[in-house]
């Protein structure tokens, strides 16, 4: 894993997802159809969360949206959403799902660390994955700062700090109680015979940076599955882990102002 490696990971990550596109179909597909939101890997339901407790509708950008289920989402719930992603073939698999369900908002390809929009477009901003692991955190934070209006929201989800810790370098093994890297310094991950440059930072070096951006944190949800849940399709995390630790976490930001 190196943490330090040259800054290619915009164009590897898009040529990872454009790769992949087609494996997301059928999750995309079960998501657009489920009117109520739920979140992460073992699909916590909204009401046992609470990520759009304070959405009351508005102008809404989804970073990194893939699929585009989580914009869709909000778009039913009152929200005026754009997404904007890396990959153009997960674009294609969004625009196919907004003929299939007759629901259309903006679809935009670009980078969340270079948004294509003026200050102060949105009142509210998203990430489920996406631009919350795949970008880096110092470029893209900004950049949803700059975005939003003040009083608007920003909701990211994505691995938690302490799964980082524990996981495998090999990614096939569920996590295990042990930590296996340094908290400090944690920043860029790659992975053995895995083209996607994943970016993950400490609380405190994530506090600072939200602080920085002009943010208040409003909450850090730490997700855990229910006992019951089926498990998930990711083998570096089994449902046992989860639910002794958390293996997401979800920050809640306000832009001050």
């Amino acid at each position: 894993m190196d943490r330090q490696g040259p800054r290619h990971h915009v164009e590897s990550n898009r040529a990872h997802w454009d790769l992949t596109a087609a494996d997301w179909i059928e999750p995309g597909r079960r998501n657009w159809a489920d009117d109520q939101p739920r979140w992460g890997v073992y699909g916590i339901p909204e009401s046992e969360v609470g990520l759009l407790a304070a959405f009351g509708g508005g102008d809404v950008v989804e970073l990194g949206c893939g699929t585009a289920y989580v914009s869709a989402w909000l778009a039913r719930r009152g929200g005026r959403p754009v997404g904007i992603d890396n990959s153009a073939a997960q674009l294609a698999t969004a625009a196919g799902f907004q003929r299939e369900f007759d629901l259309r908002f903006p679809l935009v390809h670009g980078d969340a660390e270079r948004l294509p929009f003026v200050d102060e477009s949105f009142d509210f901003a998203i990430s489920e994955y996406g631009a919350a692991i795949w970008c880096d955190p110092y470029r893209w934070l900004p950049e949803a700062a700059r975005v939003l209006r003040p009083g608007g929201r920003l909701v990211f989800l994505g691995n938690s700090v302490l799964q980082m810790l524990c996981v495998f370098d090999d990614d096939e093994a569920p996590a295990g109680d042990r930590l296996l890297r340094p908290q400090f310094g944690m920043h860029r991950f790659e992975w053995p015979d895995d083209p996607g440059i994943e970016f993950h930072i400490s609380h405190g070096e994530r506090i600072r940076l939200l602080r920085a951006c002009g943010f208040e944190v409003e909450d850090l949800v730490e997700l855990r599955p229910p006992a019951d849940s089926e498990e998930n399709r990711f083998p570096f995390i089994d449902l046992d882990w989860a639910q002794q630790w958390p293996a997401e976490e979800a920050w809640i930001v306000r832009r001050a102002g």
